[in-house]
């Protein structure tokens, strides 16, 4: 099993560099009213009211030291302007900055609260934002133009954060009635992932477990670039963008949204 080592650092910079460029492409004239076909049902404002009330939630509790207080769901703040007012982005833009620099100061070994079955650190809202910011960085490229894909080593950690996150924590998309071992390869990093499920239950194997037991050979496999399989695995793209082999419903088990 690969692991990416992601750092406070590595996943502020990706944050910059996916925030800014979410922004150009929401800034542009007349994209308000456009559709996000990734997010149906969605408009271009309606994601930049989105993604801006997510920044303001962590913002808002991810500096408090409880780890045992559930932060309730993501809700679009009462200040947020209108999806087609002109001054969302704006108001955005001031988001952005503001949760740059809450994370900025923010030690990575605080206690804060999470939902997945990580330490209950900081540092899990650090990698949490810079995947959130990059997903929806597609989506609205995607929306206005020709979508670039997700940074190579940032995407690597966005596959290994579906499987060693939302996975466990239930965050599925995909049918749970499946049972098989899936293996992933990201080709342009040489990373793999060997992924076991049984129903609702999901586990990362170690490549050396994996091959001292075959009595449970891979029954689906996709390789491809890391952003490819990010995007796949987030349903953004199919898995027929990818090199897939075996049984598609295990693959499409590893879905999350």
């Amino acid at each position: 099993m690969s692991r990416t080592h992601g750092s406070k650092d590595f996943w502020l910079t990706a944050l910059r560099a996916d925030g800014a460029a979410f922004l150009a492409a929401v800034g542009e004239p007349g994209v308000a009213t456009a559709m996000v076909p990734s997010c149906p049902d969605w408009t271009v404002g309606d994601l930049v009211r989105h993604l801006g009330g997510v920044y303001r939630r962590t913002r808002s509790n991810a500096g408090s030291g409880a780890v045992d207080q559930h932060w309730g769901p993501v809700v679009i703040p009462d200040d947020a302007p209108a999806g087609t007012d002109e001054r969302l982005v704006p108001w955005f833009a001031a988001e952005l900055a503001q949760l740059d620099a809450f994370l900025d100061a923010l030690d990575s070994d605080l206690p804060a609260w999470n939902w997945a079955p990580h330490a209950k650190t900081a540092a899990f809202w650090h990698r949490r934002m810079a995947h959130e910011t990059a997903i929806h960085r597609w989506d609205a490229q995607l929306a206005t133009g020709l979508p670039e894909p997700l940074e190579s080593k940032l995407a690597g950690d966005t596959v290994a954060e579906v499987l060693d996150t939302f996975l466990p924590a239930g965050r599925r998309r995909g049918p749970s009635n499946v049972s098989g071992v899936v293996h992933l390869v990201a080709a342009d990093l040489g990373h793999e992932w060997y992924v076991r499920l049984r129903g609702e239950g999901v586990a990362l194997l170690d490549t050396d477990t994996l091959l001292d037991d075959d009595a449970h050979p891979a029954r689906a496999a996709a390789s491809g670039t890391a952003s490819d399989l990010a995007l796949a695995l987030w349903a953004r793209i199919a898995f027929d963008v990818v090199e897939t082999a075996g049984d598609h419903a295990l693959l499409k088990a590893l879905r999350v949204a």
